[in-house]
């Protein structure tokens, strides 16, 4: 990526290549005036509720994340921001899969949509927007326990296992997400999208690891509670973002639950209000079921399960020896024997092979093009595991450099051959070179023809992780899942440019001052072309009000916004605040 911009930040400037490929320019300057009036609603309505019902580091975290009232954040003062916290960010387009979204936690950089919501959503999106990623996430991230829950999260999330199904409602809910931010979607296209996901949501199967864990990051990260089930307090991104949920969530009518591994059992949909939460008596709590739940991950259990769940996975997985060796590679078979142990395992396609998540030298994708298959386990009458033999073990066993072996292990495999090389590394034998080499099961089949070329045998008594991914994912050159659907950016008709401009003169006066009586154009503008507007009707009033001028045109706005919000229900709660906010305006120090 040559033209990667890393903003100065550490975090952002060690992110991986195969990570980078999601990252996209802000673009600051394509955002509107009406744009940054939405921003400026939904910041002002979240700071008025939720200095009262947020957990509290929110407002304060305000600021230690980059961010004011008055406009979007650009990523440079977010950056220079989060950096003394020891955090990034970035700007991606929409949705990107959930693999690669765990993974930037765990490199702490938090993954911000560029885009933001129409007017039409100020209450809420199913699409990820800036308002939600930025106002929702960062503010928190101030709070120590909560990131290092955060990163810990990321790092546990990225090996977790994922299946073609979560791709495809990943596919679903991204396509959905974008249907409903188009300005003239059509209603017959939005009600397809919601069935399709709602299909694969009712034909998930047994959920992967990673729809799992999805659910606890749901219930937690984007939508948690914390305090006492009769007092809790909101530190959910997706609370702290939507104006509509922030109050609704609190009703009675909105179940409130104690946080335990259970909440892996409670599915979730992202276009629907929550109709339960989840209470955590505090962050340490997230860590500790955090925990309960990864001890039953395959990068935890490894042996037979986790390399069925690889199996299953159909996608690039790593089984890790006990010698510490990795094999990078799309799994297809592997054999156990009687007490379910796994004596052999086998890969199809491109695989590599590493070591501490660094590519062995020769042994990359190129190299084992075809697939890669080895024993597992203890050789027959030794006691200890072939890869800690010591070198005069491996004289006295008659395993040497040029010499001929037959190897037999205890499941009965054979590996006879003559040894070209012995890998140690980390003072564990990793893997033999055998040329001229025989592999034969324990019925006589053969699981290598010399004919095949030289057979690399890895080495290691038992598979003690797997996890999904490369282990070296850079040299691996992993290009992670990327969706086919672009998300939508408006093109504007000069009408609508033109309330554009309307908006940024009602801007102007706030920003610079000068003549309000200028106002009543806008208004005078407004009322001619743009009679449906009310965002831009509510800040003139706003100015006028605060400056106790022009009282005769602040009584007609004010008319006109009360009529409409009686005779348009859509519009009655977002004007009914806006006019709470100008009687009762936030604190000025937070503006700016």
């Amino acid at each position: 990526m040559s033209d990667f911009n890393d903003f100065g930040n550490p975090q952002v400037a060690a992110l991986p290549r195969h990570l980078k490929q999601f990252i996209v320019s802000q673009h600051y300057e394509h955002y509107t005036p009406v744009d940054h009036a939405v921003w400026r609603y939904v910041m002002r309505q979240n700071y008025s509720y939720l200095k009262d019902v947020a957990y509290y580091p929110y407002i304060p975290g305000l600021q230690k994340a980059g961010l004011t009232i008055e406009k979007i954040p650009d990523l440079q003062d977010m950056n220079n921001a989060l950096a003394k916290i020891g955090w990034g960010a970035v700007t991606v387009d929409g949705f990107i899969p959930p693999a690669a979204f765990m993974e930037y936690q765990a490199y702490r950089v938090l993954v911000i949509a560029a885009d933001i919501r129409q007017l039409k959503h100020i209450e809420y999106t199913p699409a990820p927007d800036i308002i939600h990623e930025s106002a929702g996430h960062a503010p928190i991230i101030a709070d120590k326990d909560y990131h290092e829950y955060l990163s810990y999260f990321g790092s546990i999330g990225a090996k977790a296992m994922f299946s073609a199904q979560d791709f495809e409602l990943y596919e679903a809910i991204r396509a959905l997400s974008i249907l409903k931010e188009m300005p003239d979607a059509d209603m017959a296209e939005i009600k397809k999208a919601e069935e399709l996901v709602a299909w694969h949501q009712d034909n998930m199967g047994e959920p992967s690891e990673m729809a799992l864990l999805s659910r606890l990051h749901w219930w937690t990260v984007e939508y948690g509670l914390i305090g006492s089930l009769a007092d809790p307090k909101i530190y959910g991104a997706g609370l702290l973002s939507s104006i509509g949920e922030s109050a609704s969530c609190m009703m009675e009518g909105v179940q409130k639950l104690p946080y335990t591994i259970d909440a892996v059992n409670y599915s979730y949909d992202i276009t629907k209000t929550q109709p339960q939460l989840f209470v955590t008596p505090t962050f340490q709590n997230l860590i500790d079921v955090l925990e309960q739940f990864a001890d039953t991950m395959s990068f935890r259990r490894g042996g037979a399960y986790g390399l069925q769940k690889a199996i299953d996975s159909k996608n690039t997985c790593t089984a890790v020896y006990s010698s510490g060796l990795q094999v990078s590679g799309t799994f297809i078979e592997f054999r156990a024997d009687k007490n379910g142990e796994p004596v052999f395992i086998k890969t199809t396609g491109e695989t590599a092979l590493a070591v501490n998540n660094k590519q062995l030298k020769g042994h990359g994708k190129s190299y084992h093009q075809d697939g890669f298959s080895s024993p597992v386990g203890k050789l027959k009458g030794y006691e200890k595991p072939l890869e800690d033999f010591t070198a005069d073990d491996l004289i006295n066993a008659g395993m040497e450099t040029g010499k001929e072996i037959n190897l037999v292990f205890e499941s009965g495999i054979t590996v006879s051959g003559k040894v070209v090389e012995i890998a140690v590394q980390s003072n564990k034998i990793g893997l033999i070179k055998v040329e001229k080499c025989t592999v034969l099961g324990e019925k006589g089949r053969v699981l290598f023809d010399p004919s095949w070329g030289v057979y690399d045998m890895a080495v290691g008594e038992k598979i003690t992780s797997v996890f999904c991914g490369a282990a070296d994912k850079d040299a691996f050159l992993e290009i992670a899942y990327q969706s086919t659907t672009g998300t939508h950016h408006p093109e504007y008709d000069s009408k609508t440019i033109e309330l554009h401009k309307l908006y940024q003169q009602v801007r102007n006066r706030r920003h610079i001052g000068g003549d309000m009586g200028f106002l009543g154009n806008v208004w005078m503008m407004l009322q001619k072309f743009h009679h449906d507007d009310w965002l831009c009707a509510l800040e003139i009033l706003e100015l006028l009000d605060h400056e106790a001028a022009e009282p005769e045109l602040a009584a007609e706005i004010r008319r006109f916004l009360e009529q409409k919000a009686a005779e348009e229900p859509e519009y009655k709660k977002l004007i009914s605040d806006g006019l709470y906010l100008i009687k009762h305006p936030v604190e000025e120090k937070l503006v700016v």
